[in-house]
């Protein structure tokens, strides 16, 4: 992976988690003279790499405390870094926005180039409030202690103490028992934080909703669109999106549960019979541990297109069990300590990816890597951009550039040396990963729905939380049987991390979702080749165009109309109708 040369302005071994270190930089970017756009174009430059050097002095700690949350030294590095250098650092960043107005009011740049940085900068600018910087760094260390207690939960079963991601390899059991006493004690498990959880989530419900007052948004709907910069959409879209879910896909969902059961031979669904075979087979093995989940995707990518393999191979051979330390680039098996979900982090200054992940062996884990590698594709093949903001793209088509491996890999999952070298389990796991992409949408509207009624009526109580959520999951999730378990599916959202560290981070999962469907679509039609060479045209621009730009580059459409979203439900079907069950 080609590296370009540092800017010159920013020393190589800079120590960006202290503040007296980065402090004489940034003000000398404030105090430097600028005399002509070569000028300004170079401090744009040179601007981006010191924001580059602390944004991977951020990365590497959270990375730490992360993979190791039992590390008192690393949380409390985290905590320490948190509480010091944001404060300080978020003022000093605008009044460099405020510097770039007045710079580009004087020394025009290319608007073809600029546009996006230019538009961007003028929101950031828009919505600081100084007095939302310490409820800011409040709220970072909120996320932390969800992550902190997510991380500990653990269950003692089968013999051995087991992290969540570990239990969840029984919900695929043949043995209806040992799905239901499994499901039992991790709900169980869990219910054990329900208290501690809902603590953590008033308390970010009433600092979000302080910054959007703050900010002259009534509520903390239409602030987190306008820093989120969704200019391309609005709430509105939205709620026609899950409207288009409930009506195109959510019946195809009842149509496999309703298959599902027959198939189980029961006359209703509980929720652990949900991820078992319907036809009661051994679960999927495609991989025992992360050494070899990784050489099967150096393999499978190798096999779709060498120049995606070539990138991956770089991060490491998948043993690596230490976070990022020593320059590795993966940490892929799940243990104890170690923060639930997966994630690939850019790391800025030095342009390589880290991929975290929680492997246990299971098929959704090989979704994960194919996922997650494609998220690295994307930071890798921006590496010589010199504009820090363009090295990475709006999160609607950063999913797309991870969901499409997931759909673009599937051809190459099996044959000799790969993760199902049975043709029969190949064919069983592709139907998984198409039924799963029908599943998914109805829950990814549920959780945006939710998010939407939570931050819009910030004064609710946790009992009116409940309420809403027993709507929306009437309305989108699984038809089963919740008998005695209402105390459990009241909370069942409470799974879903993005609500605590990332909120309304999640409509992008459904909105990529269809463009990655239509690159898949374009495989099918037109050949691999054709559509991985358009998948990389458009990852290559990076974030340096508007969104709708960066779909149509890799020739697929900006669109998440009920229109669109029944053709594809409607090519879904007819996929899955060639499929053995």
């Amino acid at each position: 992976m080609p590296v370009p040369v540092p800017s010159s302005f920013v020393p190589a071994n800079l120590d960006a988690t202290s503040w007296s270190t980065i402090e004489p930089f940034f003000q000398a970017l404030q105090n430097r003279p600028v005399n002509s756009v070569a000028d300004f174009e170079q401090w744009l430059v040179d601007r981006g790499e010191l924001e580059a050097a602390c944004s991977e002095s951020r990365a590497m700690l959270y990375i730490n405390m992360t993979c190791f949350t039992e590390r008192a030294d690393y949380q409390q590095a985290f905590e320490k870094y948190v509480s010091d250098v944001p404060p300080k650092l978020k003022p000093i960043s605008f009044a460099l926005d405020q510097r770039y107005i007045e710079l580009a009011a004087k020394f025009p740049l290319p608007v073809n180039r600029y546009l996006v940085l230019d538009r961007s900068t003028r929101v950031d600018v828009e919505l600081f409030r100084p007095e939302n910087v310490p409820i800011e760094t409040e709220l970072d260390l909120l996320s932390q202690q969800f992550d902190q207690i997510a991380g500990k939960q653990t269950v003692e079963y089968d013999g051995k103490v087991q992290t969540l991601p570990q239990m969840a390899r029984y919900q695929e059991s043949q043995d209806r028992n040992v799905r239901e006493s499994a499901w039992r004690a991790v709900a169980a498990r869990r219910m054990q934080d329900v208290e501690s959880i809902h603590a953590v989530y008033d308390q970010m419900i009433a600092k979000r909703t302080q910054v959007a007052r703050n900010a002259g948004f009534n509520d903390y709907v239409g602030y987190a669109f306008r820093a989120m910069q969704r200019f391309d959409y609005t709430p509105a879209h939205c709620f026609a999106f899950h409207e288009a879910v409930e009506r195109c896909i959510v019946p195809l969902v009842r149509e496999l549960e309703r298959s599902r059961a027959a198939s189980l031979k029961l006359s209703a669904l509980r929720p652990w019979d949900l991820a078992v075979d319907p036809k009661n087979r051994p679960p999927l093995k495609p991989f025992n541990g992360g050494g070899e989940l990784m050489s099967k995707a150096v393999r499978c990518f190798q096999m779709l297109d060498p120049r995606l393999a070539a990138m991956l191979s770089q991060l490491g051979d998948g043993s690596e069990q230490r976070g990022a330390a020593g320059g590795a680039g993966l940490d892929l098996d799940s243990r104890q300590g170690k923060a639930p979900g997966g994630y690939q982090y850019m790391l800025d200054r030095s342009r390589r990816p880290f991929i975290f992940m929680n492997a246990a062996g299971r098929s959704s884990d090989v979704h994960t890597m194919v996922h997650e590698a494609g998220h690295a594709f994307h930071s890798m093949v921006c590496t010589d951009e010199p504009l820090l903001r363009y090295r990475s793209a709006p999160i609607e088509f950063c999913e797309v550039a991870s969901m499409s491996m997931e759909l673009l890999t599937m051809p190459h999952w099996g044959g000799a040396g790969g993760y199902y070298p049975d043709a029969s389990d190949h064919a069983r796991a592709i139907r998984g990963q198409l039924e799963g992409i029908i599943k998914i949408l109805p829950w990814i509207m549920t959780i945006d729905a939710f998010q939407h009624w939570v931050y819009s009526n910030p004064t609710h109580t946790r009992a009116d939380r409940a309420a809403h959520w027993l709507s929306l999951d009437a309305r989108f999730g699984a038809s089963v049987d919740w008998s005695g378990l209402d105390d459990i599916r009241n909370v069942v959202w409470q799974r879903q991390g993005h609500l605590f560290g990332n909120p309304f981070y999640y409509i992008e999962y459904g909105i990529a979702q269809l463009g990655a469907l239509q690159l898949w679509l374009m495989s099918l039609e037109r050949g691999e080749s054709t559509a991985i060479d358009s998948y990389l045209k458009g990852l290559s621009l990076g974030g340096s165009k508007p969104l709708p730009e960066l779909f149509a580059a890799s020739g697929i459409a900006f669109d998440f109309s009920p229109k669109t979203v029944e053709k594809i439900a409607n090519r879904l079907s007819a996929e899955l109708a060639k499929l053995p069950e």
